[in-house]
């Protein structure tokens, strides 16, 4: 039997994989640097070791699965080769894997770890169900029927799936660093629904998903009318949001969930669309869709005093916007304070009028400096560039959050893809010294 190396095995598919493996009863070890990542939680939890990069991790017998960030030449793949140990990219291993079940790969630009989650949750509540989430979470049922994961864009790497079905959440323009443009993005998931084998479930109020082409059906939902699952009559109240469902203009039910904001409601319809198609019982959906706890980092909330802390992985203005709706939808009374750190320097030059527009609809903004990636840790540009096009702006420091103190009944988003997480958990110990 042999043991399954991650390279990079506290990325957030790597880390979900390595769960994955482990739950089908394979060997999984993996290594990483030394620095805590909100991914290895769960990886301690099912007694994976995580060991520092050494070339001497890999042994003869080996399997490795390199992540994506890792060039060829670093020194456990090099190890590998030397060895001849097979090495396998993260992707190309999902790909050949997902082909054992009934597959449904989530995709677009925003909300696919939200709807991965909750599209998981509700399938595996009718039946046996593996998934694997973007936030870090995996699941290997060994009787599963269903796959769920989610497929990510950049660098064209969901072209290496070939699922039954494909949730198309939106397309927009982002990675800036790969994609030159948002028609280079619609052409990686034009390909991509190409690859598909039985449906494609595509957000219709999306201009770029209308014009997608495939070889299999194309099921359309969003709020438009032209869609064929549609959402009406949405209502909110203080636990969440209903809504109707009709089904090419004929009523199908009524269901409820436990957010805020348009784009859960979309994500919703995604799920209960494909739901329908694969004869999943309603009354299960409407159950499971109630009773979803959420993603990691997807508007996960906590209470300070009168203050409710929100850590939020929104990294892209539409994102951004998003969540600082979504906050404004569930506490209409209250102060919205964003606490945003940009995440690299091309997306922040790229979106730079996109930011500070979509940042300008809080009350209250402070901003981080810039969070740079393994693949890009410098640039020209500086944090003060933002702050100039956001009037009131201020900016924060890990040393000192007690500014954050005096929106004593806001909501404080503490937004970003790097580790914005530092700046809540310093805020935190702040307060308890208070």
């Amino acid at each position: 039997m042999t043991t399954y190396h991650f390279v990079g095995i506290k990325g957030s598919g790597m880390s979900a994989l390595a769960q994955v493996l482990h739950d089908q009863g394979e060997n999984v070890q993996g290594s990483d640097v030394d620095k805590e990542f909100f991914t290895q939680k769960a990886l301690e939890e099912a007694g994976i070791p995580i060991l520092p990069f050494r070339a001497d991790n890999v042994q003869p017998g080996m399997t490795v699965i390199a992540g994506n960030a890792f060039p060829d030449e670093h020194e456990e793949i090099q190890r590998a080769l030397e060895l001849q140990v097979p090495v396998i990219r993260y992707h190309r291993f999902l790909g050949d894997f997902m082909q054992n079940y009934t597959s449904i790969a989530v995709t677009g630009a925003h909300g696919k770890t939200s709807t991965t989650g909750l599209l998981a949750h509700v399938v595996s509540g009718a039946k046996p169900t593996s998934y694997l989430i973007g936030d870090g979470t995996g699941k290997g049922e060994k009787q599963a029927d269903y796959f769920c994961l989610e497929a990510c864009e950049y660098r064209r790497h969901f072209l290496s799936y070939n699922p039954d079905y494909a949730i198309m959440t939106n397309i927009d323009f982002d990675h800036p660093d790969y994609f030159t443009d948002v028609e280079d993005v619609v052409s990686a998931f034009q390909e991509m629904a190409l690859n598909v084998k039985k449906g494609i479930f595509a957000c219709g109020d999306d201009e770029y998903l209308q014009g997608i082409q495939a070889k299999v059906p194309v099921v359309f939902y969003g709020f438009a009318e032209e869609n064929d699952f549609q959402a009406r009559h949405v209502e909110h109240d203080s636990t969440g949001t209903t809504f109707d469902v009709f089904v090419r203009n004929t009523f199908y039910a009524t269901f409820k969930i436990p957010t805020f904001g348009d784009h859960n409601i979309l994500n919703a319809l995604a799920v209960i669309a494909l739901c329908d198609y694969e004869e999943i019982d309603t009354e299960i959906v409407k159950e499971r869709l109630l009773t979803f706890q959420g993603v990691k980092r997807r508007f996960s909330e906590k209470t300070a005093g009168s203050q409710i802390l929100v850590d939020d992985y929104a990294h892209h203005p539409t994102e951004v916007r998003a969540t600082i709706r979504s906050a404004r939808q569930k506490y209409p009374d209250k102060e919205v304070v964003a606490i945003f750190q940009p995440h690299t320097f091309t997306r922040t030059q790229t979106f730079l009028e996109e930011f500070a527009e979509s940042l300008g609809e809080a009350d209250t903004v402070y901003l981080c400096d810039i969070f740079g990636s393994a693949r890009e840790n410098h640039g020209k540009l500086s944090i003060e560039d933002l702050q100039e096009k956001i009037p009131g702006a201020a900016l924060l420091k890990e040393e000192d959050t007690s500014p954050l103190a005096k929106h004593k009944e806001g909501v404080l988003l503490f937004m970003g893809a790097g580790d914005i997480q530092k700046f809540q958990a310093a805020y935190e110990n702040y307060l308890s010294k208070q």
